[in-house]
């Protein structure tokens, strides 16, 4: 009875925003990846779009497959701090250095070079998933209460869109200041600038957090049965997908933006501030999420935003390159109505979680947290596939004036495409069936499991 009551505490403000300060370092990486590697290795590493895009495919691609490895991993860990907990500090440092890797260009010809940035993405993503899926996990087993996931995920997406927004500002700047004209010296410093910040933010969450829920007692399954009990959660196989089709909404506009502004508008400089007008209109979308759950079911919610976003993407096929100020419009209202998206999904995430154990008596939060981070990853893998196949069909050439199809090619990417995948995360979000009365309905029976196991308490 206690640990179902310590479940249902409200958590202080400190352990709130500790928990979320820990996402605003992930998006020091994750802000770069997604906005700038692609770039990178094209503008500044130098290989073509279509062997960069064909690597970051297959490496995303290889690196889906170790979520659930490491997602039942998490879920058999078991220290004097917890089950998730001490990966924020276990992982900080490798992950850091991987990163430094990755943004570093040797001197190599065309095909060590291909090799190297296979060697070394593939080695930042496993320890990227290595840190990102225990945390993600962590907010299932903070707190019980679905108002409260939904707060401390609310406050999570808060600090990771205030910590994309400041990378996608203040990166161009940093490349210039460090490498002081060295493009190439300048981005792999910025990273370690960002890697360095990311890991003190990793202690202070590891520090200031707690867990509270445990599997049931005496618990025994194997990975498989895990795979197993996903397979038959239908609310789960819903998010999987949804989580999929909203990653290539997403990246398909952030990854093309560079080329966007740089060769259809015809001014680069604007991605300073354009991605970072995003992140702050998201944020503020995340800040408001606990409170639209509080009279919107979190389904309708969603289905809501993204509609609106099919809408808002698909307006921005109509935008001439010279009107900047309705671009910078548009991607304030694309941010507004995508920042519930991440808090929603991850709270959902940890009630799917729940109707797991309601169904099975067994729990395995960090591995249904993993095969959703999984399909995220396969989403942003095809979404880089997207972009380099189109960019290969039509010609696209870096660092030269485009052709009239490579110019189209590029606007399609960043309006008609996802509204597309937009409309498709709708039509699969409408299969989802577990609302707030059944999930009140499932707490409770959880509950009143726990209390007949510990009368005493």
């Amino acid at each position: 009875m206690a640990e179902a009551l310590a479940g249902q505490q409200a958590l202080s403000w400190r352990e709130r925003i500790s928990y979320g300060i820990a996402d605003m370092g992930f998006n020091f990486y994750w802000a770069n990846i997604a906005t700038f590697l692609l770039f990178f290795y094209t503008d500044i590493f130098g290989i073509s779009a279509a062997a960069a895009a064909s690597m970051m495919f297959a490496i995303k691609l290889v690196n889906a497959f170790t979520d659930p490895l490491i997602g039942a991993l998490a879920d058999r860990t078991t220290t004097r701090y917890g089950k998730f907990r001490p990966y924020l500090v276990w992982g900080a440092l490798p992950l850091g250095a991987a990163a430094v890797l990755t943004y570093t260009t040797p001197d190599l010809d065309h095909d060590g070079k291909l090799a190297w940035a296979y060697g070394s993405y593939l080695l930042m993503m496993v320890c990227y998933t290595a840190i990102n899926i225990p945390y993600n996990a962590l907010s299932g087993v903070m707190s019980a209460d679905p108002q409260e996931r939904s707060t401390i995920n609310g406050l999570r997406f808060i600090c990771a869109f205030g910590g994309s927004t400041l990378v996608t500002a203040a990166t161009p700047a940093l490349v210039q200041w460090l490498g002081a004209g060295d493009d190439k010296l300048g981005w792999q410093l910025t990273m370690g600038a960002w890697a360095v910040a990311a890991s003190l933010l990793f202690v202070l969450s590891f520090a200031n957090t707690r867990e509270r829920i445990a599997p049931p007692p005496g618990q025994r399954s194997n990975v498989l049965q895990d795979v197993r009990d996903l397979a038959g959660n239908g609310p789960w196989l819903v998010l999987f997908f949804l989580a999929l089709i909203i990653m290539v909404t997403i990246t398909l506009r952030t990854t093309t933006a560079a080329y966007y502004f740089k060769y259809y508008v015809g001014r680069p400089e604007l991605m300073a501030s354009f991605v970072p007008t995003y992140m702050m209109a998201a944020a503020v979308g995340a800040a408001a999420t606990p409170l639209m759950t509080r009279f919107i079911d979190k389904k309708m919610l969603m289905i809501v935003l993204m509609s609106l976003t099919a809408v808002l993407s698909a307006a921005f096929f109509a935008v001439p390159p010279d009107q900047v100020g309705l671009m910078f419009v548009l991607q304030a209202a694309l941010g507004l109505v995508l920042g519930p998206k991440s808090p929603l999904a991850f709270s959902m995430y940890a009630d799917t979680a729940d109707y797991t154990e309601w169904r099975t008596g067994r729990r395995a939060t960090a591995m249904t947290f993993a095969a959703a981070t999984f399909s995220q990853k396969l989403g942003t893998a095809l979404a880089v596939a997207v972009i380099g196949a189109l960019f290969t069909a039509l010609g696209y050439v870096p660092n030269a004036t485009q052709s009239s199809g490579s110019q189209a090619g590029i606007v399609w990417l960043m309006s008609l495409i996802p509204a597309a995948f937009a409309l498709l995360a709708v039509a699969v979000m409408c299969c989802y069936r577990l609302d707030g009365a059944r999930l009140q309905g499932i707490q409770a029976d959880l509950a009143a499991r726990k209390t007949s196991l510990f009368p005493q308490a």
